[in-house]
């Protein structure tokens, strides 16, 4: 039976096929040749005329100095604002486990769920101070408490340049990225200093020196 299912679709394939190539449609229509430009060769005329009235050049330093003009002064944090009224808060750095972490071999080392505290494994080495080097008083603060203490500060910017004050004070100057740190830490005030305190993390919004 299958056979002869086969055998008779080959035919009715060979039956077509020779019915389009004897077929003979006529003529549908006068042909003509195409009048636009190619869009590769449209392109390539205009990035030539660009580059040899300059423009190309011009846009090129323009794109390199908004770059170079992000990267020194980033966005500043949003919701961030300067100290209005000074406070106090502790903050539980825990987290919760969304999957299962595995060790090499595959064996489970924390399951999914498991609840951890980072400050049980390593201790908060320097005290973060977050400030917005757009203010000259916060700067002024935050380098009187870094002679003060030498090494003991981390120094995270929410608004100015990092680039700059990193080449004037010769230390490595942070920058709250995205503002990761402080949303995590609920920091909504600067000049701000993140301490430990036992297993959690204390927030000192500091009052601005004049």
């Amino acid at each position: 039976m299958n056979r002869r299912i086969c055998t008779a679709a080959l035919c009715a394939t060979q039956l077509v096929a020779t019915a389009c190539i004897a077929a003979d449609l006529g003529t549908i229509g006068p042909t003509y040749r195409i009048a636009e430009p190619h869009l590769l060769q449209m392109i390539e005329q205009r990035l030539r005329e660009k580059w040899l009235s300059g423009e190309l050049a011009r846009l090129d330093q323009e794109a390199s100095a908004r770059s170079s003009e992000a990267v020194r002064h980033p966005t500043p944090i949003d919701g961030v604002r300067t100290t209005t009224a000074a406070r106090s808060f502790h903050v539980d750095p825990s987290i919760t486990l969304t999957q299962n972490i595995l060790g090499p071999k595959g064996e489970l080392l924390f399951a999914a769920g498991t609840r951890a505290n980072p400050l049980d494994v390593v201790a908060l080495s320097r005290q973060l101070l977050f400030f917005d080097a757009r203010d000259p008083r916060q700067v002024r603060q935050a380098r009187g408490l870094m002679v003060q203490m030498p090494g003991k500060f981390k120094p995270i910017l929410t608004g100015g340049s990092y680039m700059d004050l990193t080449q004037a004070w010769q230390v490595h100057v942070f920058y709250d990225q995205l503002g990761l740190l402080t949303r995590r830490l609920g920091i909504a005030q600067v000049p701000a200093l993140v301490s430990q305190d036992g297993r959690f993390l204390r927030v000192d919004e500091l009052a601005v020196q004049p």
